[in-house]
């Protein structure tokens, strides 16, 4: 017995592919470039951007933004020139070898290096003693490297607060993955998935990118500081043990 297929089945069948191709070709899957991933989060059943993620994100950049112009302004701001004069050291010394310490203090004053304050507040202390002058030298050291120190102070927050907020991104990212899970019976939509995903992880980069340069340069700047204000205070107390013109006991 031969088997004879059912002309009207297959005319239906034929008929059918055409209309398929048709709808698949009216419907091409969206795609999304790498940068607009990295810099707008969108959602996963509409394809309109997800305004908090995308908010998240561009906060963090304009907080590296921040911190990369304050690196550059405090690390020209805390340059070993700034802060230790050899100049106001020669000057200094070659007029207190003269017995001229009145212009050796004003010439001390001239001077915009963090050194020459120390000098000014060391050489007019110097008459009552070496000692006295050593404290006021210390006190102006140590208050020049606080206002120094407080200055760079900004990228240290800037490094801690941004893992924070990107954690919060991630948090609040994996919600909106688990909120698809549960609306979606257990079985989600795999672009809603990973749209809560993509969100969880870009700010978690972004909280990266922010922190780590902001902290390496809060360290290199905070030990460059400490570096050149105990080089500047070094040279001042060697210059002032050399001379005391004050009564002696």
């Amino acid at each position: 017995m031969k088997y004879h297929p059912r002309p009207a089945a297959v005319f239906t069948l034929a008929a059918l592919m055409p209309a398929l191709g048709a709808a698949a070709q009216d419907e091409p899957p969206q795609s999304v470039s790498l940068a607009e991933a990295f810099f707008i989060q969108r959602n996963g059943h509409t394809g309109g951007v997800e305004v908090f993620g995308s908010l998240l994100i561009w906060v963090l950049i304009a907080a590296s933004a921040v911190s990369i112009a304050l690196i550059v302004l405090r690390w020209r701001e805390n340059t070993r020139d700034e802060i230790h004069s050899e100049s106001a050291v020669d000057d200094c010394a070659g007029l207190l070898r003269e017995g001229a310490l009145d212009r050796a203090v004003q010439r001390a004053r001239q001077d915009h290096s963090d050194l020459g304050t120390m000098l000014a507040a060391a050489l007019t202390e110097l008459p009552a003693g070496t000692e006295h002058a050593l404290r006021a030298l210390d006190q102006s050291a140590d208050d020049l490297a606080a206002g120094r120190l407080r200055r760079i102070e900004p990228l240290n927050i800037i490094g801690g607060v941004a893992p924070m907020l990107g954690l919060f991104g991630t948090v609040y990212g994996m919600i909106l993955a688990f909120r698809e899970i549960v609306a979606a019976g257990g079985a989600p939509d795999p672009v809603g998935l990973a749209a809560g995903i993509g969100t969880a992880l870009t700010t978690t980069f972004w909280g990266l990118v922010v922190a780590i340069p902001a902290l390496i340069g809060f360290g290199v700047l905070r030990n460059a500081i400490d570096s050149h204000i105990a080089g500047a205070e070094s040279a001042a107390e060697d210059l002032i043990s050399q001379y005391d013109p004050g009564p002696k006991p």
